[in-house]
C-alpha cells in the first residue's frame, strides 16, 4: 500500500465513522421521540443562506395513531319509537286528533324501523384513555340516544354518554372495552401559524380519512362561542369529521374538529378546531361531575381599538374594556369600574377582549384570581373571587328600551368643533345630531352621554369642562338601551 495515501484513507474512514455515529444518534433521538417519518426534512441551504423544506410525510403518523380514532353513529333508539307508535294503532287516519298525536310521537308507524332515518347522526371521535373514555361533538350525540361507535378494527361497541357540554361542543362516551390504543394528548398552545397539522375522520362516512393543512391562526373568538379560544386550520373537514382529532407533526392530538366556516354547506378552506386542553378540561369535569362550571366575572365588555387606547394612555390596543358592571356580582364585589381595562388574569396577558371569557370561563367558581387593571393612567392589581356563570343568564344580551323623548325639547346646544347637537334632558345630555368627528367616532341622535375623559356630566358647563381637559383623544362613554358603551373622539 502506498504509504502517502494511508493518512488520507484514515481521514475518509474518520469522517464515515463520524457520519455513522451522527446517523445513528439522529435515528435513536428519532426513534425516541416517537417522530420517525413524519418531522419535516429540510433541503440542502440555498446560496442565499435560507433553508427550504420538503413536505411532511404523514404515513408514519397515521400508521401509529389511526386506531385511536373512531367512527360514531348515533340515532334515536327505534325500540322506543316502535313502542311510542303503536299509541296510535287504536286511531284512525281520518280521526281529527290523529295529527295531533302523530306530531308527538317521532315516527310513522308505517314506516319500516330499518328505513333511513334523518335524525341520524355521523361523526368521528378519539380514544382518550385504554378502559375507553372517548371525545367526540356534543352536536353529533345531541338529542340521540342509541350511540354506537365503530373502532379501526371495525369492532362495534354501544356506548354510554357520560355527559355533554353545550357551550364547549364536547361530549364524553365510554364503552365497555380494555387495552385500547389510546391516543396522545398534546399541547395546544404551543402551536404556531404555519405548523403543519392532520384530521383522522370520517367525512362523508368515508371511514379512515386524512387530510392535512396548517394553522391559519390561534384564539379565534366565533359568534355565540365565548369560551373557546378557536384554532383555525385549512385542512379539509366536513360533515362527518366532526369530534375528530387533530394531530400536530409529533402524532400527539391538540385539537377537536368541530366547525367550518361555509356558505355552500361543504369545506371552503377554513376550519376550526376546539383546543385539546379545553376538551380535556372539560371531559374532566363531565367524569368526575357529570356536568361544567365555570367562573364569571360579572362584567359587559368591548374591544380597545387603536384610538381608544390613545383616549386611556395606553401604549398598545391590548386588554378588556369594562363598559357596564353588573350589579350584585364578583366584579363589582371586587371593585372593578366601568373604565377599567382587564390586561392580564393571573398573570396571563388579556390581549383582545374575546380573550378574558376564555381564560375566566376556564377557571373554577369562588377561585380567586388576580387582575392587572389599567386604571387612570396606572397599571393597579385587584384580587376577586370568581361566580359560577349562569347558564341560564346572558351578561351580554340587552333589552330595548325606550329612549328619552328629545322632539320639542329647544335648540340645545351645539359643541361646533366636535359636530354635536345636544339636549339637556332629565340631567342627561341626548345627542340631537352628530355629525363630523362625532358622527365618525360612532355617535348617533338618541345616544346618552355619561362621561367625557372619565368624567361624568350632567350640563352644557359640564360637558364643555370635561371636553377641555381631555386633550385631544377623549374617550367618551355613551348609554345605548340598558347597555353603555365606550367610544374615542379625535380632536384636530
Amino acid at each position: 500500500m502506498n504509504m502517502k495515501l494511508l493518512p488520507a484513507l484514515l481521514m475518509v474512514s474518520i469522517s464515515l465513522a463520524a457520519c455513522t455515529d451522527k446517523k445513528n444518534k439522529d435515528r435513536s433521538i428519532e426513534t425516541a421521540s416517537q417522530v420517525a417519518n413524519i418531522i419535516v426534512d429540510k433541503k440542502p441551504t440555498q446560496s442565499d443562506g435560507t433553508v427550504g423544506m420538503f413536505l411532511p410525510d404523514f404515513t408514519e403518523l397515521v400508521a401509529r395513531e389511526g386506531g385511536s380514532v373512531v367512527n360514531i353513529q348515533a340515532a334515536k333508539n327505534h325500540e322506543e319509537i316502535a313502542q311510542n307508535n303503536s299509541n296510535l294503532d287504536g286511531l284512525s287516519k281520518d280521526d281529527p286528533f290523529y295529527e295531533f298525536f302523530k306530531r308527538l310521537i317521532p315516527n310513522d308507524p308505517n314506516i319500516p324501523e330499518d328505513a333511513d332515518d334523518e335524525s341520524d347522526n355521523f361523526g368521528s371521535g378519539v380514544i382518550i384513555s385504554k378502559d375507553g373514555y372517548i371525545l367526540t361533538n356534543t352536536h353529533v350525540i345531541k338529542g340521540l340516544d342509541k350511540i354506537k361507535v365503530t373502532l379501526n378494527d371495525k369492532r362495534e361497541y354501544i356506548a354510554k354518554l357520560i355527559g355533554s357540554d353545550d357551550k364547549s361542543d364536547i361530549a364524553l362516551l365510554k364503552i365497555e372495552a380494555t387495552d385500547l390504543p389510546a391516543a396522545k394528548i398534546g399541547k395546544a398552545d404551543e402551536l404556531k401559524s404555519g405548523e403543519w397539522v392532520a384530521a383522522i375522520g370520517a367525512p362523508f362516512g368515508f371511514d379512515n380519512s386524512v387530510t392535512a393543512g396548517i394553522v391559519s391562526a390561534k384564539g379565534r373568538s366565533l359568534p355565540n362561542e365565548n369560551y373557546t379560544p378557536f384554532i383555525q386550520t385549512d385542512v379539509a373537514i366536513n360533515p362527518g369529521n366532526s369530534g375528530g382529532p387533530l394531530f400536530n407533526l409529533k402524532g400527539h392530538v391538540v385539537g377537536i374538529n368541530s366547525q367550518i366556516y361555509s356558505r355552500s354547506g361543504g369545506f371552503m378552506g377554513i376550519s376550526f378546531a376546539i383546543p385539546i386542553d379545553v376538551a380535556m378540561n372539560v371531559a374532566e369535569q363531565l367524569k368526575t361531575t357529570g356536568k361544567v362550571q365555570r367562573g364569571q366575572l360579572g362584567v359587559i365588555i368591548q374591544e380597545v381599538t387603536y384610538d381608544l387606547s390613545k383616549s386611556f394612555g395606553l401604549d398598545k390596543p391590548t386588554g378588556a374594556l369594562v363598559a357596564k358592571v353588573l350589579p350584585d356580582s364578583p366584579a363589582q364585589r371586587g371593585g372593578l369600574q366601568v373604565g377599567d381595562i382587564i390586561r392580564n388574569v393571573n398573570g396571563v396577558q388579556v390581549r383582545s377582549s374575546s380573550d378574558l371569557p376564555m381564560t375566566i370561563g376556564a377557571l373554577s367558581p369562588e377561585k380567586d384570581v388576580i387582575l392587572g387593571v389599567w386604571r387612570k393612567g396606572k397599571e393597579i392589581n385587584l384580587i376577586v373571587k370568581l361566580g359560577l356563570a349562569n347558564d341560564g343568564q346572558t351578561a351580554e344580551s340587552s333589552t330595548a328600551q325606550t329612549l328619552p323623548n328629545i322632539q320639542n325639547q329647544g335648540a340645545g346646544f351645539e359643541v361646533p368643533e366636535v359636530g354635536l347637537l345636544l339636549n339637556a334632558h332629565s340631567g342627561h345630555l341626548v345627542v340631537t345630531q352628530a355629525k363630523g368627528i362625532a358622527l365618525s367616532a360612532g355617535l348617533r341622535r338618541g345616544d346618552v352621554i355619561v362621561e367625557i375623559g372619565g368624567v361624568p356630566v350632567h350640563s352644557q358647563a359640564d360637558f364643555n369642562e370635561a371636553l377641555s381637559r381631555a386633550g385631544k383623544n377623549v374617550s367618551v362613554l355613551v348609554r345605548r338601551g340598558d347597555n353603555t358603551v365606550f367610544l374615542a373622539l379625535i380632536l384636530p
